[in-house]
Parts: structure tokens; C-alpha cells; sequence
């Protein structure tokens, strides 16, 4: 089994994110006696999905919207995606939300168009020293502190979770 984990990131917490599910989900596979290969891509490099058997696709959220390479594959690839099991992940948000009941990201759209089996929200990680100029003075008006909010035990569960259903669906087509 060939799975794919195409991530979208600025700064390179995402990519961390993707790193960990890849670990856990290639952990599950292993331990499930599936042969496996997981490889984490940039979104932005990543033409095809010809050849995966699966794909995590990720990306990194600003002012409630992915990535432009993480949008970008999920269009060109649309028919792809559909034809083998995807997962969809979004890393944010940092700081305090001013209405709690709304949801930092909007992928149900996307979550329909590629019949994807489910998505996950993480939080995200704010570092002033990797920001640029416009960024910091984003955070700094919303009064953003620094902070990392990624919770890895949820993360590579997730990955994990992710595996086993995989295993779980090569042992019934063998």
C-alpha cells in the first residue's frame, strides 16, 4: 500500500503535523501486517496522485481558508481523489476564536467534491520569529500570543486511525 500526505505550509508547522501522521499512520499499517509506504509531500510539487493508494491531504489555515497549493492539487486532482479513500486535515487555529460556535475553516465543500472520509482540525502554532512583517503585525493587532497548540497525542492517533482503516480495507479485498 502507497499513501500520499500532501501538506500546505508557510512556516513548516503543518508539515511537522503531517510528518507525525505519516509516522503513525505507517506504524498502523506496519503493525497491522499491511506493506506499506508513506510518503509526505509540498502540495505545491505533488501533479498526480497516480500510483497512491490513499492520500492525506493538509493544509495550513490563514483568516479561515487553506493554502493556494493545498487548493490548487484538491481541484486538479479532483477526479483522482475520488477514487481512492482521502483524508483531509487543517492546522489552526492559534489564539482565541471571538465566536466560538464558528468553525476557523470551511472545507464541507471540499470534504463533499472529494468523497473524503473525514477531516480534522488541529491547532496551530504561532513563533513571531518566523513571521514576516505583515504577519507579526496581524498577530500583534489581534493580540495573538506565541504558542503552540498542536496536540500531538490527538494528532498521531489520528494517523493511526487512519492506518488501521486502511489495513483494515486491504485485508477485505485480499
Amino acid at each position: 500500500m502507497k499513501v500520499l500526505v500532501a501538506v500546505a505550509t508557510r512556516h513548516g508547522s503543518t508539515r511537522e503535523i503531517a510528518e507525525s501522521v505519516a509516522t503513525a499512520l505507517g506504524s498502523a499499517l506496519t503493525g497491522a501486517g499491511a506493506r506499506s509506504v508513506v510518503e509526505v509531500r509540498d502540495a505545491a510539487l505533488v501533479h498526480s496522485i497516480e500510483g497512491f493508494d490513499a492520500v492525506v491531504l493538509g493544509s495550513a489555515v490563514y483568516l479561515g481558508h487553506w493554502l493556494e497549493p493545498a487548493r490548487k492539487l484538491a481541484e486538479s486532482c479532483a477526479e483522482e481523489l475520488r477514487r481512492v479513500p482521502v483524508w483531509l486535515f487543517s492546522s489552526g487555529p492559534v489564539g482565541e476564536q471571538t465566536h466560538p460556535a464558528e468553525e476557523p475553516v470551511v472545507v464541507d465543500d471540499l470534504v463533499r467534491r472529494l468523497d473524503a472520509r473525514g477531516h480534522r482540525l488541529f491547532g496551530g502554532r504561532i513563533d513571531r520569529h518566523t513571521l514576516n512583517f505583515p504577519e507579526r503585525a496581524v498577530v500583534t493587532a489581534l493580540r495573538v500570543p506565541d504558542a503552540d497548540n498542536r496536540d500531538w497525542p490527538s494528532i498521531r492517533a489520528w494517523g493511526r486511525e487512519i492506518g488501521t482503516s486502511l489495513a483494515h480495507a486491504e485485508r477485505s479485498v485480499s
